[in-house]
Protein backbone atom coordinates (compact mmCIF):
# COMPACT_ATOMS: atom_id res chain seq x y z
CA UNK A 1 0.00 0.00 0.00
CA UNK A 2 2.88 2.40 0.47
CA UNK A 3 4.27 2.04 -3.15
CA UNK A 4 0.62 2.91 -4.16
CA UNK A 5 0.33 6.31 -1.95
CA UNK A 6 4.20 7.02 -3.20
CA UNK A 7 3.04 6.36 -6.62
CA UNK A 8 -0.04 8.55 -6.01
CA UNK A 9 2.07 11.55 -4.31
CA UNK A 10 4.30 11.47 -7.38
CA UNK A 11 1.31 11.58 -10.31
CA UNK A 12 -0.29 14.27 -8.58
CA UNK A 13 2.81 16.32 -8.00
CA UNK A 14 3.05 15.95 -12.08
CA UNK A 15 6.81 14.83 -11.74
CA UNK A 16 7.90 13.73 -14.60
CA UNK A 17 10.55 10.62 -15.52
CA UNK A 18 13.60 12.14 -17.84
CA UNK A 19 14.15 9.67 -20.89
CA UNK A 20 16.79 8.83 -22.29
CA UNK A 21 17.04 10.21 -26.29
CA UNK A 22 18.77 7.91 -28.98
CA UNK A 23 21.38 10.76 -29.17
CA UNK A 24 22.20 9.80 -25.60
CA UNK A 25 23.88 6.35 -26.47
CA UNK A 26 27.58 7.07 -28.22
CA UNK A 27 27.98 5.51 -31.17
CA UNK A 28 30.08 2.27 -30.95
CA UNK A 29 33.53 3.27 -32.96
CA UNK A 30 32.84 -0.21 -35.47
CA UNK A 31 29.18 1.43 -36.06
CA UNK A 32 31.17 4.49 -37.27
CA UNK A 33 33.55 2.50 -39.30
CA UNK A 34 30.77 0.86 -41.22
CA UNK A 35 29.11 4.32 -41.80
CA UNK A 36 31.98 5.83 -43.23
CA UNK A 37 32.29 2.59 -45.27
CA UNK A 38 28.98 2.30 -45.91
CA UNK A 39 26.91 5.81 -47.11
CA UNK A 40 23.54 3.77 -47.84
CA UNK A 41 23.95 2.01 -44.58
CA UNK A 42 24.44 5.22 -42.69
CA UNK A 43 21.20 6.42 -44.40
CA UNK A 44 19.19 3.59 -43.51
CA UNK A 45 20.24 3.83 -39.84
CA UNK A 46 19.04 7.43 -39.58
CA UNK A 47 15.78 7.06 -41.32
CA UNK A 48 14.92 4.61 -38.14
CA UNK A 49 12.86 5.60 -35.81
CA UNK A 50 14.58 7.36 -32.58
CA UNK A 51 12.98 3.98 -30.77
CA UNK A 52 14.76 1.80 -33.02
CA UNK A 53 18.07 3.70 -33.11
CA UNK A 54 18.32 3.51 -29.61
CA UNK A 55 17.33 -0.34 -29.60
CA UNK A 56 20.24 -0.76 -31.83
CA UNK A 57 22.53 1.88 -29.92
CA UNK A 58 21.98 0.16 -27.10
CA UNK A 59 22.35 -3.71 -28.05
CA UNK A 60 25.51 -2.64 -29.93
CA UNK A 61 27.27 -0.76 -26.79
CA UNK A 62 26.39 -3.49 -24.54
CA UNK A 63 28.93 -6.02 -26.04
CA UNK A 64 32.24 -5.22 -24.56
CA UNK A 65 34.91 -6.37 -27.01
CA UNK A 66 34.97 -5.03 -30.45
CA UNK A 67 34.71 -8.19 -31.96
CA UNK A 68 31.32 -9.24 -30.57
CA UNK A 69 30.16 -5.50 -31.41
CA UNK A 70 31.15 -5.77 -34.89
CA UNK A 71 29.26 -9.04 -35.26
CA UNK A 72 26.20 -7.60 -34.10
CA UNK A 73 26.34 -4.75 -36.24
CA UNK A 74 26.59 -6.90 -39.51
CA UNK A 75 23.84 -9.50 -38.28
CA UNK A 76 21.52 -6.57 -37.71
CA UNK A 77 22.92 -4.83 -41.10
CA UNK A 78 19.97 -6.12 -43.58
CA UNK A 79 17.41 -5.47 -40.73
CA UNK A 80 18.77 -1.99 -40.74
CA UNK A 81 18.92 -1.55 -44.13
CA UNK A 82 15.23 -2.87 -44.88
CA UNK A 83 14.16 -0.27 -42.33
CA UNK A 84 13.11 -2.86 -39.55
CA UNK A 85 13.94 -3.14 -35.70
CA UNK A 86 15.54 -5.67 -33.99
CA UNK A 87 12.25 -7.08 -32.89
CA UNK A 88 10.56 -6.85 -36.61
Amino acid sequence: LSYLAEAIAIEKAGTKVALKKATDYPLPEELEVCFKENPEFKKAFQQLTPGRQKGYLFFFNQAKQAATRTARIEKYRTKILNGLGMND
